[in-house]
């Protein structure tokens, strides 16, 4: 029996995802405990994520299941088309995968969120600001990289354009994650991108604790006067806002949102590039997802969320994320194997998720 346990936790694609989340989980409330101040659950486009997750969710359900009983049924049979697709494609196990999947993203996302907020207090009056504006200054020959940006893209057009990339960023996470957790069938891909993004968060939450900083738009403000409104500059002063009052009075403010290194932006995006590499996602998706994570970039210098060093360590976390939750996860670390991801499809056997993926040996 013993043995049977060990061997199920050893194999189980969640095991490292479910103590990574333990670990970070009960970090936050320890650390709630110590301070006084209640975790809160952070809002997001579609309301808290314990609302928005499980509707991502359905939404990808019904993304994956509809189109298939339609074809199956046609319009009139629909319904009859759907319990039979559900039938013969979600069994528990693909469910519990699922559920599996998005409760240890949840916890590890909202743990990061409320230890992130407590940084101005466990941290307070370190801050490496200075220190890393003056490698962007020796970095760039005696010039901001910001200014440069400014003065070489102009703050017109590119200011919109880059700004809604930049908040695009928000609705990019759930959707990739309700994508690769619900559609694809299998189930070590699946955790593979959720442990995967837990690292970021728990990751990020670290580098933030290393180097403590707000970035340039908030030590040198000025430097950014002269943007037009954006979604991103209308961020900022709701961010700055929430920083005031959370210094204030952090038990009732909003959680304090303000933190520079690394940038997890980057991170998640390189994230996300890696991952379609490695899953032979179709060659235009791959380009798609490099543009993004390139305009990603220079938006976070262009306003002034982050200096070079936060972006170079946003990669690197996004990097090593990908490998460590392959590694964890049963797809290989430095080599890893080559997953096409296969979507569900009709006709296609889906009980155990064993055949859902076309395996190639790495070059």
């Amino acid at each position: 029996m013993l043995e049977r346990w060990t061997h199920t936790l050893r194999t189980w694609p969640y095991t490292f995802g479910v103590l990574l989340a333990a670990g970070i989980g009960l970090t936050a409330i320890g650390l709630s405990n110590y301070l006084g101040i209640a975790l809160k659950d952070p809002e997001g486009f579609l309301g808290p994520a314990y609302v928005r997750l499980p509707l991502i969710g359905l939404f990808f359900f019904a993304l994956g299941v509809i189109p298939m009983a339609i074809r199956r049924a046609g319009w009139r049979n629909i319904w009859r088309g759907t319990k039979e697709i559900v039938h013969d494609e979600w069994s528990w196990s693909r469910v519990g995968h699922i559920a599996t999947g998005l409760t240890t993203f949840y916890i590890c996302y909202v743990s990061y969120r409320n230890i992130k907020g407590f940084l101005p207090i466990l941290r307070e009056g370190v801050n490496f600001d200075t220190m890393l504006s003056g490698w962007d200054y020796w970095l760039m020959f005696g010039n901001h990289p910001a200014t440069l940006l400014h003065d070489l893209l102009g703050t017109g057009i590119s200011a919109q354009v880059l700004a809604t990339v930049y908040v695009s960023y928000l609705m990019l996470i759930p959707l990739t994650l309700g994508a690769f957790l619900v559609l694809n069938r299998d189930y070590s891909l699946g955790a593979w991108y959720a442990t995967t993004l837990s690292l970021n968060w728990v990751l990020g939450t670290i580098s933030y604790y290393i180097f403590p900083s707000l970035g340039p738009a908030y030590s040198s403000p000025s430097m950014f006067a002269d943007l037009p409104d954006t979604g991103v500059t209308n961020l900022q002063y709701s961010l700055f806002v929430n920083a005031a009052q959370n210094l204030e009075n952090p038990t009732q403010a909003p959680i304090w949102g303000i933190a520079a290194f690394a940038s997890l932006h980057v991170s998640v995006t390189f994230t996300a590039v890696l991952f379609f590499q490695r899953t032979d996602q179709a060659k235009w998706a791959q380009i798609v997802a490099w543009v993004y994570f390139v305009l990603t970039v220079i938006a976070t210098v262009y306003f002034g969320w982050h200096f070079i060093a936060d972006d170079v360590a946003g990669a690197f976390i996004g990097w090593i994320s990908v490998a460590l939750g392959g590694w964890a996860t049963g797809n290989g670390f430095w080599h890893q194997k080559h997953h096409k991801v296969q979507l569900t499809a009709e006709g296609d056997d889906a009980g155990d998720g064993s055949a859902s993926s076309t395996v190639a040996n790495p070059a």
